[in-house]
């Protein structure tokens, strides 16, 4: 689904919302306390990098980094994959085109088949799951976009928190993705370090070549911020999967303004391989400031 507007401001509509966004924090707590009594505990060390929004922040390219960082294995739950085709889900693909060993599925069963590798005693990086508590973290990362912060501040369905704010202190880091135009009033925890990351999108195309834009992810308008000669824009849902009626009016489009088809990298491993000649994607290269890797190097010893 699109990421609905209120997310990103206090609505009526969110007010509304509210008392069910209690109740959902309160299920949310019980089923937080019962999988606190079947936690494992791996033999390598578990680097978990997650998010207290539900999508859009820009965790993905972060685990990226710190995976080929320490050329380690990725575990994820792989959203959106699909058994039937052998589709393991657009950030798996993603990850696994960049290079990185990506273990798809129940987390848990994955560390436990890695810890099995007896030769290898590196870090295992697990994508999202902070509020997963079936496996013990060594070390617990919290990503946010700064010009998101915490949205309207409002858990789910009434906004786009998972957990409170105050969830933010149980990290043992934070690392912040800089933006042009930073949330007013995000304020982080005292007391947990806090790093820098940036971000560049790297387009394939001239800075004078026309652009029709289109992306299914949490917050397309970051993608289209961040391209120039943008002439049109489509936004889908999250994960969104491509018909052929969609991508033949893409085309359409583009053709009658003179220009060419770009996307995310994201959306680019979702789209069918006849089509992927004749769209091409903007890369996103996260750099994160190296005293992060410094911390880290300390912290998993």
């Amino acid at each position: 689904m699109k990421t609905p507007y209120w997310f990103t401001r206090k609505t009526l509509l969110s007010f509304i919302l509210l008392p069910f966004a209690w109740i959902y924090y309160l299920v949310g707590r019980v089923v937080y306390w019962v999988r606190s009594w079947r936690s494992v505990k791996s033999r390598r060390p578990i680097i978990c990098v997650g998010n207290i929004l539900a999508g859009g922040v820009g965790k993905t390219p972060v685990v990226r980094a710190i995976a080929m960082r320490y050329d380690a294995p990725v575990v994820m739950r792989g959203y959106k994959k699909c058994a039937k085709n052998g589709d393991a889900g657009d950030e798996a693909t993603m990850l696994a085109r960049s290079g990185i060993v990506v273990h798809v599925g129940d987390r848990k069963s994955n560390i436990i088949l890695l810890n099995k590798q007896a030769d290898e005693n590196g870090p295992i990086i697990m994508d999202d799951g902070l509020q997963n508590l079936t496996i013990k973290k060594d070390v617990s990362i919290l990503v946010f976009d700064e010009g998101l912060g915490f949205g309207n501040g409002f858990l789910l369905p009434a906004g786009p928190l998972r957990e409170p704010k105050c969830a933010a202190a149980k990290a043992d880091a934070i690392i912040v993705i800089k933006n042009r135009r930073p949330k007013r009033n995000f304020n982080l925890p005292a007391g947990v370090p806090v790093f820098y990351a940036k971000n560049q999108t790297v387009s394939p195309y001239d800075d004078d070549e026309k652009l029709v834009a289109f992306a299914g992810i949490g917050y397309p308008k970051k993608f289209f911020g961040a391209l120039k000669n943008v002439v049109a824009r489509r936004s889908f849902a999250d994960h969104y999967q491509y018909t052929s009626e969609d991508l033949e009016r893409l085309i359409v489009l583009a053709d009658k303004k003179g220009a060419k088809l770009i996307t995310t990298e994201k959306d680019w491993v979702r789209l069918p391989i006849e089509v992927r000649d004749i769209i091409k994607y903007a890369k996103l290269e996260t750099v994160i400031d190296y005293r992060f890797y410094e911390w880290l190097k300390e912290k998993i010893k």
